[in-house]
């Protein structure tokens, strides 16, 4: 667990808002927290022209590209150009890449070893002030690579200037942004298994309890509680592997791939690549700069869960509705009306509803970005880590809540029990039941469809026709159909693999119970 608190903490050092991330006092979280409420617009600082005029500008830094410049460049581009803001997430992941990359160049003898252990003591210190709160981010220095490299030259002096050698910005920031989406990746998983684990155990819970399936938002045919949670179980599960199937792919070092073209520096990428659990570098070093494939699928396996939790929501927000009284979510995650006293809201999973689309976005914001692009590298491709940042934060939060809300709802099973004869769930078993008496299916279905007829007519259930009467609409009818009517029978009577019978339902649930390692009665 201590990598996915080093993940959250990484992530709590920025926070949404309407311009970029705020920065966050850096303290170590298991959870995501928020940004505390703006209580006061700032106030505006008014000065006369002889004020500005008198006032000593604040010499700026010396750019570590600045070499061919004979201008600074004006404050307007520099905030507009900043990334620190939101990049500095990716501290760690640089701070480690660097250390790989050192340790490379000493090997290779690009640097000496002396240098190296400087260089390693150097950015263990900064990573230390990072956490501990005493690192100055400055805008001035762009990112959060410049940051660390311009800091490691204030601490350690000329051994820093070596370390960015065969070494460009562009593989540098990829390589840190791979290494964060592992990361990310690894934390959504063990969010998604949490949530399983919590949808099974509900369902250990409600063993026998029967509700109405619904398809087209109109009652089909009856089927297990069970059954109906172990369907998000299931697609949880996809979820997961899609996931895992992104870190398979993303697994792979662009380190050493320079701006574009490589180098002629005798460098070992095969090194850094295992030195930072890589599978192997990437082969091409155009696209290995260029190349944002790995952002567009981590964002499109998170869209593709935030719609399934939306679904999940979406279900238990009807079914928390008077109208359904399926369910009833306690205090605990519920909120009230400031105008309606009476009000009991399942707001949580009303947010996962429709926080969906933020993540949604996010996805078409990358795609967006990426479809006109010339090869290798763009700046405009620094604006591919606010929506995956975005997109990471607000799926571990809708994950947290769907578990939270999973862990404090009750079904009203003598609600649910009163409304099952509605809707004539049982009309498909009996087509069946046609079926076993060697009436094809197609008849068998207008037959049944006639006995519905005759039920909505009289206003009763298929099980309360007498024998008589559903003779009257076939002779094939005896007395053994009433094992088929009903919804306790018709449950009993599924039998296929996957179905809801009892038999089947029962092995389903054993199976999850073991893969998530559920001990019954805890």
């Amino acid at each position: 667990m201590e990598s996915l608190a080093v993940f959250n903490y990484s992530l709590s050092l920025c926070s949404p808002s309407d311009d970029h991330f705020i920065p966050k006092h850096p303290r170590p979280s298991p959870t995501t927290s928020f940004p505390a409420p703006r209580t006061a617009m700032p106030k505006l600082e008014v000065r006369c022209a002889a004020q500005a005029q008198s006032a000593e500008p604040k010499p700026k830094e010396s750019k570590l590209w600045g070499g061919r410049f004979e201008e600074s460049i004006t404050d307007a581009v520099e905030r507009f150009t900043e990334s620190i803001s939101y990049d500095k997430a990716l501290y760690k992941q640089d701070i480690l890449g660097s250390k790989a990359h050192a340790s490379m160049l000493a090997k290779q003898g690009l640097i000496t070893i002396p240098d190296r252990d400087s260089i390693h003591q150097g950015l263990s210190e900064i990573e230390r002030r990072i956490e501990n709160g005493e690192f100055e981010w400055r805008t001035d220095r762009e990112d959060v690579h410049m940051n660390i490299e311009a800091a490691l030259t204030d601490l350690i002096g000329e051994p820093a200037k070596k370390l960015h050698t065969a070494r460009s910005r562009n593989d540098q920031v990829l390589t840190d942004f791979r290494l964060w989406c592992r990361d990310a990746i690894d934390a959504i998983g063990a969010k998604i298994k949490h949530l399983q684990v919590s949808l099974v155990k509900l369902a250990m819970e409600n063993e026998g309890v029967i509700v109405p399936g619904y398809t087209h938002l109109q009652r089909a045919q009856p089927v297990l509680l069970q059954h109906l949670l172990l369907a998000f179980v299931e697609q949880l599960e996809r979820d997961a592997g899609r996931l895992l199937d992104c870190r398979v792919r993303l697994n792979f070092c662009p380190l050493g791939a320079c701006a574009l073209a490589g180098t002629g520096l005798p460098i070992d990428r095969f090194m850094t690549s295992a030195a930072l659990d890589f599978t192997a570098p990437m082969k091409n070093s155009i696209d290995a700069v260029s190349d944002r494939d790995f952002v567009m699928e981590f964002l499109s396996a998170n869209a593709i869960t935030a719609i399934h939790l939306s679904r999940l929501g979406e279900e238990w927000v009807l079914w928390a509705s008077e109208e359904f009284g399926f369910l009833t979510p306690s205090d605990k995650v519920s909120t009230g009306s400031s105008i309606m006293p009476q009000k009991k809201n399942p707001d949580p999973m009303e947010l996962v509803r429709g926080k969906s689309a933020r993540i949604v976005g996010d996805l078409v914001t990358l795609l967006t970005l990426c479809k006109g692009l010339p090869l290798a590298y763009n700046r405009d491709l620094q604006e591919d880590k606010e929506p995956v940042f975005d997109s990471v934060k607000t799926i571990l939060g809708m994950l947290e809540v769907s578990a939270e809300f999973a862990q404090n709802i009750t079904f009203n099973r003598e609600r649910i029990q009163k409304s099952l004869p509605a809707g004539h769930l049982d009309a498909t078993t009996l087509a069946d039941y046609l079926v076993k008496k060697a009436i094809p299916f197609r008849t068998s279905h207008d037959i049944v469809g006639r006995a519905v007829a005759v039920c909505v007519s009289n206003s009763c259930q298929l099980q309360d026709l007498s024998l008589d009467e559903l003779r009257s609409i076939h002779p094939v009818f005896d007395k053994d159909v009433y094992e088929f009517l009903g919804v306790e029978n018709s449950v009993k009577k599924f039998s296929s693999y996957g179905s809801t019978g009892s038999a089947c339902v029962a092995s389903q649930l054993g199976d999850w119970v073991t893969k998530l390692e559920i001990t019954k009665g805890v």
